[in-house]
């Protein structure tokens, strides 16, 4: 194994970690904003409203992420002019792709963490005289993100191990880079371990943040400790 090439490749992949980073958090924090009103939509009893909601999340849910990926950069076109757009650089289809597919899984989290709430919580809101509107923003909504917690690691999880895949349409991420370091000194051991020690790390750090953010948020859900 020759060492010096990560050290001479570092730079390539520090650039693709900074890639990486951007493309997921950005795709993660549009998934969420729209899958909170997707999940409550979700439960509706208006058909009107589950129906879509249901195909969107089914579609995104039943298919592989690289399919999806090369649906919106290789498709897209046979449906709306992509010249001189967003559409045309690879990073939007990208950021597009990973937004659509975490929405979908993060929604159906959100859903379940909705459903597995104590009705006693909705009973006393309702008790207190509070609308539907004010019963899901001060009780439901708050409880169930927290709730969540756990899953909605997993997700953060995947999303970050799928995101490798966009390596494939161009753009320079850790696997980018990999592939790069690769093609340059045909050392594929050595260029693709380090992407993977690149990712490990990252997921580790993703893991220590998430459970600093349960101990806080879910200390109440603790059982109390006997004196």
């Amino acid at each position: 194994m020759d060492f010096s090439i990560i050290g001479e490749s570092l730079d390539i992949y520090i650039d693709g970690l900074y890639t990486t980073l951007w493309l997921v958090a950005a795709a993660l924090i549009i998934g969420l904003a729209f899958a909170i009103p997707i999940a409550i939509a979700r439960n509706s009893k208006n058909w009107l409203l589950v129906a879509p909601t249901w195909s969107f999340i089914y579609f995104f849910r039943g298919t592989p992420l690289l399919v999806q990926l090369y649906l919106i950069y290789y498709g897209m076109d046979q449906f709306i002019p992509v010249k001189d757009t967003l559409w045309e650089h690879a990073w939007f289809c990208a950021l597009v792709a990973f937004a659509l597919n975490t929405c979908a899984y993060t929604s159906e989290i959100i859903r379940g963490a909705i459903n597995g709430l104590s009705k006693g919580e909705i009973e006393a809101a309702k008790a207190y005289g509070m609308s539907p509107f004010l019963t899901y923003k001060r009780i439901i909504l708050p409880s169930a993100l927290r709730r969540a917690l756990p899953a909605y690691s997993n997700e953060v999880i995947f999303m970050i191990h799928g995101s490798a895949v966009a390596g494939i349409i161009t753009i320079m991420d850790i696997t980018g880079a990999a592939r790069l370091v690769n093609s340059r000194y045909y050392a594929p051991f050595e260029s693709f371990l380090t992407a993977g020690l690149f990712y490990m790390c990252l997921t580790f750090t993703v893991i220590w943040l998430f459970k600093r953010a349960e101990k806080r948020f879910l200390a109440y859900m603790r059982p109390l400790e006997s004196k």
